[in-house]
């Protein structure tokens, strides 16, 4: 077997991967010159600069994995990887430190004036005054996000003597407290106690500008802005306008929008000392280099040795002897956890999976990640059937799995219940026939729902024309009904439910015509990536 490595990876990746595959180390190369060669190669590990695309993946006829000495994988063509059931796998953990220790860096930087400290000092100036500083001891930081590297940020925070409060929807009061912290589940809330705010959040359509100037300005005059995670959650035109005009004090930003061209970035036309910029240093230290290729060069041995990854951002690392028993109806359990978060409301505090039928004599793991996979997918980037039992895990969200012999109308039945703080609700799932999957229940509604992309909810009084005006209101935008299921109440009460399979996005201004429909008691748009067609 040999193994290809591009780009600039440390060496030392040779002695972990050589006692089982030849080791090739070759410079970064384009998408022509590596499709000619990739074919006798068993591996590929690459950081940033190749380009692993669908026509290099395509000609990597004994490719088995690919690996990227890193986090991200944009670089690489996820999608072509697992149609090819080639394994993906990155470095989640490897830049921890070194990110945390970048935000560290900067919070210090900023509030004692480093950068123009140093620059006026090395123009022979003596301006002590002009720079004094404010301590961080007593300070009252705000980490939003409790992942990796928010756990650390947090971890060295406290050991320096500030105050911290959290704010993660998918954490839970429990686990922050146990390290010292304070937990925060209201944003509105959360801003304005901060003499800082760092941010460690994936950026997802709903954290997209997260922090803009209406969130700007429910913070301190003196507050101070780190973000060492994703550009784009910070609005950028927004912060230096926030910075000009003193609504906050200042800010320190390693991740941009539009990267490497930060000349389009606003923010380098800022020129005041209350803000600092830096170059995505945030995993930039020899360490994590080493670490993260390390980790990668760890996981293509096992994988060439027989074994599996745990570190995989693709299907393939499931074990095949579980998945084949069940895969009929991974798709329709993953869309169980999809909508079953979409209908929710409040933070999640468990999930309950009860296999019915013909799923009792089954190995239901696999089931279990998908539903689990359906649901944080809703709120978490690159959410996958390996990390979703880790995240959850990892935000104090209890799973639970039964196997009941209770009889059942369907050959098969998967019930997931969702419980959090402010509700509980239920979704079942099965196969009506082969390939044909169906929702079958919603909490009290006995139901067909085709699992499609575009699904409307529409609870309503059981009265008439309720159908009609409902149709009335979605053809006056142009939304076409492929079909509708209707269901009273199981419970005998005069509710009853629409379920009605659109053809497009249905946007917020839609939903708000619908539930000022007279007897509408408030209609979900759900959506489904894991959708079938029959």
């Amino acid at each position: 077997m040999k193994v290809l490595i591009t780009d600039k990876i440390n060496e030392c990746v040779k002695d972990i991967i050589a006692d089982v595959s030849e080791v090739v180390f070759l410079p970064t190369m384009s998408e022509d010159e590596l499709t000619n060669i990739i074919g006798e190669y068993d591996a590929l590990m690459v950081r940033s600069q190749t380009k692993v695309t669908r026509k290099i993946i395509e000609a990597g006829k004994n490719l088995k994995i690919i690996g990227r000495a890193g986090v991200g994988v944009d670089n690489i063509d996820v999608e072509a990887a697992t149609e090819k059931g080639i394994i993906v796998v990155n470095s989640p953990d490897g830049n921890t430190i070194a990110a945390s220790e970048h935000t560290i860096a900067l919070m210090l930087a900023i509030s004692r004036n480093i950068v123009p400290a140093v620059v006026s000092t090395k123009e022979a100036k003596w301006n002590r005054d002009k720079f004094t500083g404010n301590e961080l001891f007593g300070k009252t930081l705000g980490v939003m996000g409790f992942g990796r590297i928010g756990r650390k940020v947090v971890h060295i925070a406290l050991s320096i003597g500030m105050k911290v409060i959290v704010y993660d929807p998918f954490a839970t009061e429990e686990i922050v407290q146990k390290v010292g912290a304070v937990y925060e589940t209201s944003l509105d809330e959360f801003l304005p106690k901060l003499d800082y705010l760092s941010l460690h959040i994936p950026k997802t359509p709903e954290t997209n500008n997260i922090i803009n100037k209406d969130n700007l300005c429910k913070m301190k005059k003196n507050a101070i802005i780190i973000n060492c995670s994703r550009g784009g959650l910070v609005n950028e035109d927004d912060l230096k306008q926030a910075l000009e005009n003193g609504t906050i004090a200042a800010a320190a930003v390693d991740v941009f929008v539009n990267e490497p061209k930060i000349e389009t970035c606003p923010l380098v036309e800022y020129k005041n000392d209350n803000l600092i910029l830096t170059p995505h240093l945030g995993a930039s230290t020899k360490e994590a280099q080493i670490n993260v290729a390390l980790d990668v060069a760890k996981q293509i041995k096992q994988v060439l040795s027989g074994g599996y990854t745990e570190s995989a951002v693709n299907i393939p690392s499931l074990n095949p002897e579980k998945l084949e028993p069940v895969k009929d109806y991974m798709k329709i359990a993953e869309n169980a956890g999809e909508m079953i978060m979409q209908i929710s409301t409040g933070k999640i505090k468990s999930f309950e999976i009860t296999a019915q039928g013909e799923l009792i004599n089954l190995d239901i793991q696999p089931l279990e990640v998908a539903v689990l996979k359906g649901a944080l997918s809703s709120m978490l980037q690159d959410v996958n059937y390996v990390n979703a039992p880790y995240l959850a895990k990892q935000r104090g969200i209890e799973v639970k799995t039964i196997k009941s012999e209770t009889p059942s109308t369907f050959t098969g039945i998967l019930k997931v219940k969702l419980t959090t703080d402010k509700e509980v609700n239920n979704v079942s799932v099965s196969l009506i026939a082969k390939n044909i999957a169906r929702i079958v229940k919603l909490n009290d509604y006995d139901v067909i729902i085709k699992p499609q992309p575009h699904i409307l909810i529409v609870p309503h009084i059981n009265q008439p024309a309720m159908i009609a005006k409902v149709a009335t209101t979605l053809s006056s935008d142009g939304i076409n009904i492929g079909s509708m299921n209707v269901s009273e109440n199981i419970k005998g009460s005069n509710m009853s439910i629409m379920a009605i399979n659109v053809d497009r996005i249905i946007e917020s201004n839609m939903i708000d015509k619908i539930s000022q429909i007279d007897g509408v008691h408030q209609p979900k748009y759900i959506k489904l990536t894991s959708g079938y067609t029959l």
